[in-house]
């Protein structure tokens, strides 16, 4: 008999590359980048009828359970789960396997960010339907694999091996080897090669296979959390999660445990993904782009301007001249920062702190 089917959704992120718009007390998963529902109302939404919503976990930062709940009323606050601070991936994947040993332990776990773009939910289900499958009839790790449409560097590639079996229209590949973020000549190499694809980030395991290989692969973060599972259902719960949890190791699932696994599959996923990681990609979905290339969300004007990617919230933004800036304006606070850096606004956002405005990030 087959197991539960799982959801495990990853809301803890602090969505810095979103700052101004993303803060820490709303962060990028839980706003509304792209249409009308938030990045988590997606990522619950698009599970509609797979996944049980009382099967669905979601793992969030401490002070976040409340955005959760209001959020996705559909899953049960029970099954919010906080963690009292960061310890990346491969621990939140660990705590989350630790309740869910709990309710069946032969049961299946898909490990969704909660903040990435899928254009087709009917494409993104069916894919996720064979993966589980997959996931179901053996010992196996199973990651959903992006063929890459350009040189992109601010990904993780998975390079694919031989066929192991095909389902349905969909091959399943051994995965060779993770490369997290190569340079632009690796990326180069990568895409030309069509041997390569990028890494979604989304999961899928059974339970009881994952914490076997945590054990394996991670002992002193899976001695702790064996600490907390212990006190799962009890009285002691909380204070388990709050004592043992900051003291495990900071390390993610990708390298902690997919990048030494011997039994990896990886699965073609062409269902119109995004991780939305930057400014410049929330742009390639907005359906704004003037003839210059320029994306404009809000009031504003560009003059003799190319490339450029303005969003306004509060205030009219004029610019005439430039070239490939990213302008973002959010409740009097302004970014201003050259495109192709985009992915360095974490440092602009820990310059702030350190600079002492706490009240603007």
């Amino acid at each position: 008999m087959a197991g539960v089917i799982f959801a495990v959704i990853l809301a803890g992120g602090g969505g810095e590359r979103f700052w101004p718009v993303s803060s820490k007390e709303r962060p990028k998963q839980f706003l509304s980048l792209i249409g009308e529902q938030t990045m988590l109302q997606q990522t619950v939404g698009r599970l509609a009828g797979f996944v049980d919503p009382r099967d669905t976990y979601v793992i969030t930062a401490r002070g976040y359970g409340s955005l959760v709940n209001e959020q996705v009323p559909e899953v049960p606050a029970a099954n919010v789960i906080e963690e009292p601070c960061g310890r990346d991936t491969a621990a939140a994947v660990g705590l989350a396997a630790a309740y869910l040993a709990h309710r069946d332990p032969e049961g299946v776990m898909a490990v969704l960010p909660a903040d990435h773009y899928i254009a087709d939910t009917a494409r993104f289900r069916r894919v996720l339907e064979t993966a589980v499958e997959t996931a179901q009839s053996g010992e196996w790790l199973v990651t959903l694999g992006i063929t890459p449409t350009r040189p992109e560097t601010g990904y993780g590639y998975v390079q694919r091996g031989e066929v192991l079996r095909t389902v349905g229209s969909l091959a399943v590949y051994r995965a060779l080897r993770f490369t997290e973020k190569p340079d632009g000549m690796k990326a180069r190499r990568f895409l030309a090669s069509g041997k390569y694809f990028w890494n979604s980030g989304i999961f899928i395991w059974r339970v009881k296979v994952i914490r076997r290989l945590l054990e394996e692969h991670l002992p002193e973060l899976a001695r702790g959390l064996a600490q907390i599972g212990g006190a799962i259902g009890t009285e002691k719960e909380a204070d388990a999660i709050a004592s043992v949890y900051p003291s495990l190791p900071r390390i993610s699932i990708d390298y902690g445990v997919m990048e030494r696994a011997r039994n990896v599959l990886v699965l073609p996923a062409d269902f119109g993904w995004d991780d939305v990681g930057t400014w410049p990609a929330w742009a390639r979905y907005s359906g704004r782009q003037d003839g210059q290339g320029n994306v404009i969300e809000g009031a504003g004007v560009l003059l003799e301007s190319s490339g450029c990617v303005v969003r306004a919230s509060n205030h009219v933004v004029a610019a005439l001249g430039v070239r490939d800036l990213v302008i973002v304006e959010e409740d009097g606070r302004l970014l201003v920062c050259a495109k192709e850096r985009a992915q360095e606004i974490k440092r602009l956002v820990a310059a702030l702190k350190e600079a002492g405005y706490n009240d603007a990030v």
